[in-house]
């Protein structure tokens, strides 16, 4: 299954384990329909609320048992009651998807972390739910992952979401830097625009690190899953690092040979 703007789900990993591919292939199906309604389109806004109204309405229904007429509602209700899913999970998603379509940037670290909350986090706590290893520890340190991979996907991708008329770096953080939104337009990486982002990196890493731990703790496949993505999510931080921080003429992107890297890293964690 394609991947290229859902990036922190684990659909095409050859780790996964093949009775666990139906599960994850419908909570995909859904989570990218959902955030598809939010960005893709020429849809006006009301539009896309209402859509992704309609699929809150889908998800109480399943909750109350409810025969679902929708093949893809059908089968995700099916994986719900196979694994005992929470609905929560599925309902922060739609949070955050429903957040996607009015609001285009965050004043403060606190609002962007509570929007990774909804938008990532969610899909390390369903992957927990599937291997039956949803303990309060396991949780607190995937959604540390999770929030890291997001803010690391948007460090990556400050040019391709300023075109979009989106800005996911704090503004406060701008501010105390004197980065201002106009100079994202033309691609001005200064010294300033790189102390910002050697704070936002720095941030970002540690918290990638502050959940890693999971990654060692958890057995068999899932734990590799993990030291691939945490891994694999350093060294693009590594990647914009080694552009100094111009992510704007040169957006960082993992090759064939960080991928080595990335795999001996995994097996020395």
């Amino acid at each position: 299954m394609p991947v290229d703007h859902y990036e922190n789900f684990p659909v095409a990993s050859v780790l996964l384990p093949k009775r666990l591919v139906p599960a994850v292939e419908a909570i995909y199906a859904f989570a990218r329909s959902a955030d598809d309604i939010a960005d893709e389109g020429d849809a006006l806004p009301n539009e896309r609320l209402a859509a992704l109204g309609a699929y809150e309405a889908a998800l109480a229904s399943i909750g109350r048992g409810e025969q679902q007429p929708e093949p893809m509602f059908a089968r995700l209700a099916g994986v719900i009651a196979q694994y005992g899913l929470p609905l929560q999970p599925f309902n922060d998603l739609l949070s955050a998807f429903k957040q996607d379509v009015g609001t285009t940037s965050y004043a403060t670290f606190a609002l962007l972390l509570d929007y990774c909350r909804r938008s990532a986090n969610p899909v390390g706590l369903l992957m927990l739910h599937l291997y039956g290893a949803a303990t309060p520890g396991n949780v607190a340190e995937s959604d540390a992952i999770c929030s890291a991979l997001q803010l690391i996907n948007f460090l990556q991708d400050v040019a391709i979401d300023r075109e979009k008329q989106r800005i996911y770096v704090p503004l406060d953080d701008m501010q105390r830097f004197g980065v201002t939104a106009a100079q994202l337009d033309p691609g001005n990486a200064d010294a300033r625009f790189q102390a910002m982002m050697f704070f936002e990196v720095t941030r970002a890493r540690a918290l990638m690190l502050a959940g890693a731990p999971l990654a060692k703790r958890l057995p068999g496949r899932i734990g590799w899953e993990l030291r691939l993505v945490v891994q694999g999510g350093l060294r693009i931080l590594q990647a914009i690092e080694a552009v100094q921080f111009d992510v704007f003429r040169r957006r960082p992107k993992l090759k064939a040979r960080d991928w080595i890297v990335i795999m001996w890293r995994a097996l020395w964690m």
